[in-house]
């Protein structure tokens, strides 16, 4: 009897920027051994002038985002949920489970296989060891982020806990603003820092460490974590 070959697990990572993520998925990789990474993007092929239709409208929630050519684009949570569940959809036909490469404050999306939301999995995180009355600093892209983020870890963190929330974007701003950013936190007591993007890398991770002096927690380690005990990577 001849034996099949095993399919590698297949785990789609979708970014509601462009792909490649080079930024990103060498930095999945290593923390999810065996699995192939299938990569889409909710901006992917579109024009110059289709990313300006993105733009948030009035009280939308504001996202951001990394494009193909390394630069990054301002987006509304409205027009990503145009295009995200159809993506999706299609990328289940091909792949195991899926990862949300963005940890916005997205409605739940149907899927058919285990699909893994940040939004919710960094917050829990951090939640495992803050305990109440704590002080619990993020740092977010954009200061028009800074409500959502607040009351995203709020929902989620004991009674009594404080979130502090500091800005820097992965995407724009430099190490100078981040450490800024890293330290402004600790001086208003912060016991953890939680970085709240996908965008923020390992070297990030370090740089806030370091210039805080505190743990750190990174939504994309922490996603890739999970999804790779669930993946039995």
């Amino acid at each position: 009897m001849t034996a099949h070959p095993v399919r590698p697990t297949r785990l789609g990572v979708v970014t509601i920027g462009q792909t490649p993520r080079v930024d990103l998925t060498p930095e999945l990789a290593p923390l999810l051994p065996g699995v192939t990474l299938v990569e889409r993007g909710v901006l992917d092929g579109c024009s110059p002038e289709q990313i300006a239709s993105f733009a948030p409208a009035p009280g939308d929630h504001v996202l951001t985002t990394r494009l193909a050519d390394g630069g990054s684009a301002v987006i509304g949570e409205a027009a990503v949920l145009r295009r995200l569940p159809a993506l999706v959809a299609d990328l289940e036909r091909e792949v195991d489970a899926v990862l949300l490469a963005c940890t916005g404050p997205f409605p739940a999306l149907a899927h058919t296989k285990p699909l893994f939301v940040p939004d919710r999995i960094i917050a829990h995180a951090v939640a495992a060891f803050a305990g109440d009355g704590a002080v619990v600093g993020v740092v977010a892209p954009l200061a028009e982020q800074a409500a959502d983020t607040t009351r995203k870890f709020g929902r989620v963190l004991g009674t009594g806990t404080r979130v502090a929330v500091a800005v820097a974007s992965p995407y724009t701003d430099g190490e100078p603003t981040l450490r800024a950013a890293a330290e402004r936190l600790a001086a208003d007591g912060a016991e953890v820092i939680a970085l709240d993007c996908f965008g923020y890398t390992a070297a990030m991770r370090d740089v806030v460490a370091e210039a805080s002096g505190l743990p750190v927690v990174v939504a994309r380690s922490v996603a890739a974590r999970l999804a790779a005990e669930v993946l039995g990577a």
